[in-house]
């Protein structure tokens, strides 16, 4: 079998170079029986927000043969998830998730203008306003969640726009999961795995080799939550300038599948 490519080599050509790598940690999750099935419904695939759409640069990486089978789409995705999600977006989405607890209306716009701006080009702007905004409509939309007040709705309606993280966040808080690094479990694992169902059809792989690649991005989520527990707000960084390269170039690419 071939040898999955170090993250190291990978970071070095593609994001600027660095020798942090990730250790494999066994963290026992610790969500309130109660809560599971928020949990599970927060972080299912069939979550209405249209997040099947989008690639966040993997078809552009694929038409650039930076991605061409399954282990580099696997090491793709694993370095957009270390990269831009667990050093960049998640240490704001902890932030946020704070803000929503306290309610916090203004540290809250605040939190929501830097995500939007973290977004390099308009796709990737695009897909988090889009399933930010389908997100809110979900939530709002909700039975029996009287958890969900006036107040939070009326927060939610001033952000325009809303990003994925600062929804999502709300989400969590209003939906009862008291620890934030369940909510960050739910939140990795979705987009690896929305990530996944994207290499399956672009590379293309099959679904069993495409289960392969989840399982083995699932061992390292939690280093990687670890990794955003570690940082504050002030450090989030995705410094990712292949991935805003790529992502600009899928604007003008031919044929495509997906909208980002």
């Amino acid at each position: 079998m071939r040898r999955l490519p170090k993250t190291t080599r990978w970071r070095k050509r593609y994001s600027g170079g660095t020798n942090q790598t990730f250790r494999r940690c066994a963290i026992r999750m610790r969500a309130d029986p109660s809560n599971l099935p928020a949990l599970l419904q927060l972080a299912s695939a069939a979550l209405p927000v249209g997040a099947f759409s989008h690639s966040l640069g993997l078809e552009a990486a694929l038409e650039a043969r930076v991605v061409f089978d399954a282990a580099s789409a696997e090491q793709w995705i694993a370095d957009y998830l270390a990269l831009a999600w667990a050093e960049g977006e998640a240490p704001l989405w902890r932030a946020q998730y704070a803000a929503w607890t306290e309610l916090d209306e203004q540290a809250i716009a605040t939190l929501n203008a830097q995500l939007i701006a973290m977004r390099e080009t308009a796709e990737l702007r695009m897909e988090s306003e889009q399933t930010g905004r389908s997100l809110a409509l979900w939530l709002q939309a909700l039975p029996q969640l009287h958890t969900l007040t006036d107040a939070h709705r009326a927060v939610l309606g001033s952000l325009h726009p809303p990003a994925y993280a600062s929804v999502h966040a709300c989400a969590a808080v209003v939906l009862g999961l008291a620890d934030e690094r369940d909510a960050l479990y739910a939140m990795g694992w979705s987009l690896a795995e929305n990530l996944t169902t994207a290499a399956v059809k672009l590379v293309p792989l099959g679904q069993i080799a495409g289960q392969a690649i989840l399982r083995r991005l699932a061992n390292h989520l939690p280093a990687w939550v670890e990794e955003t527990l570690a940082r504050t707000p002030a450090q989030a960084c995705n410094f990712t300038p292949m991935l805003g390269i790529l992502s600009a170039h899928h604007e003008t690419q031919y044929t495509r599948l997906f909208r980002s």
